[in-house]
């Protein structure tokens, strides 16, 4: 469990938030860290040099999943060790939220991560959640802190334990479903899935298997336009992200490696984990190393580097704070890059 918080808030004014068109950006008070760095020139208008990487909150086992709530201008995450989702917010710091956040039982002795991981907010202030101790994708209310099961099962067999999660804003999900919460991985006596699979589900409740053939699928973000779908392969031994090309219906129409971290993994700790992606199109994703910054085409561009391994990162406030999980802390810095639906 965790052993506290040392909590970094920020107060903005009344008036300044009158004054303002869209929130201000958030001012700084927790501790420096890390280092950004530049790939290519071009680097410098999507993350600026002196950005400044901000701690405001830590002590947990392996932070993940983070989502941020527009309509509270919240941040909500999970401890998956710890069974716990906290919630985090300039002017209140972070706070226990949810727990357990994921499995509820009590014989957890097959289970390696029993929390929920990967957490993705819906425009009705909903937010999709994939259980991975519970081995299943939840619609959760942070208003009550109801959930409903929305998918539990694949072929009469349940899910391995579903990591990250992407959703579409027809309502169409897609979400992976590596091994991880399971003792022993895939040679845990628990796992049904022949496969660790990417997943498609639909609004009608029907789940669709869009890849089996990768060893452990992780982060998942789709493209602006929604018509490519990015998912991270978590192998040391093949670390690579993938690309899909979607039809309408979501379907793949085409598939390929959109570039490989083999070289970082090599040198640095961490592997292709949670990612998401700017209006512009640009990959911010988990690598060895930090948070490593890609155009679509997969060219690097740069790194966010915590000092620690990162595992996730989402856009929140107007759109242009990057809110990055980093193992026992969360991280926020100040980016030129904005956020998908952050744009009006």
């Amino acid at each position: 469990m965790p052993k506290g918080f040392r909590i970094a808030a920020a107060v903005m004014s009344c008036a300044v938030l009158a004054a303002c068109a869209s929130p201000p950006a958030p001012q700084t008070h927790g501790a420096s860290i890390g280092r950004i760095v530049a790939f290519d020139p071009s680097f410098d208008a999507i993350v600026r040099k002196d950005a400044r990487i901000e701690k405001i909150a830590e002590g947990f086992t392996w932070s993940e999943g983070p989502a941020w709530i527009s309509g509270g201008d919240y941040l909500l995450f999970n401890d998956v060790p710890a069974n716990t989702m906290h919630r985090w917010s300039a002017r209140e710091g972070a706070s226990v939220f949810l727990t357990p956040s994921g499995y509820a039982g009590t014989d957890t002795a097959g289970l390696r991560e029993a929390g929920a991981n990967g957490l993705e907010a819906e425009p009705a202030g909903t937010v999709l959640l994939a259980d991975s101790g519970s081995r299943l994708i939840a619609r959760f209310d942070p208003a009550t802190k109801q959930r409903t099961t929305l998918a539990a099962t694949y072929e009469g067999k349940r899910f391995n334990s579903p990591n990250d999660i992407a959703r579409r804003r027809d309502g169409v999900v897609f979400f992976t479903d590596p091994p991880y919460g399971l003792n022993g991985i895939d040679d845990s006596p628990l796992k049904e899935q022949p496969v660790n699979g990417v997943y498609r589900l639909d609004p009608d409740g029907s789940v669709h298997l869009i890849e089996g053939a990768l060893k452990f699928p992780n982060g998942v973000a789709l493209s602006p336009d929604e018509r490519t779908l990015y998912v991270a392969n978590s192998d040391r031994e093949h670390p690579v992200w993938m690309v899909y090309r979607l039809d309408a219906h979501g379907n793949v129409t085409d598939r390929r490696v959109l570039a490989d971290a083999s070289d970082l993994a090599a040198n640095a700790e961490g592997a292709p984990d949670g990612l998401t992606v700017s209006a512009d199109g640009h990959l911010f994703a988990s690598a060895p190393g930090g948070l490593l910054v890609m155009d679509a085409s997969g060219k690097r561009l740069g790194m966010i580097e915590t000092g620690a391994r990162v595992s996730n990162a989402t856009f929140g406030d107007d759109g242009r704070t990057l809110y990055i999980t980093s193992h026992t802390f969360v991280a926020r810095v100040r980016v030129e890059a904005r956020g998908v639906g952050f744009e009006r």
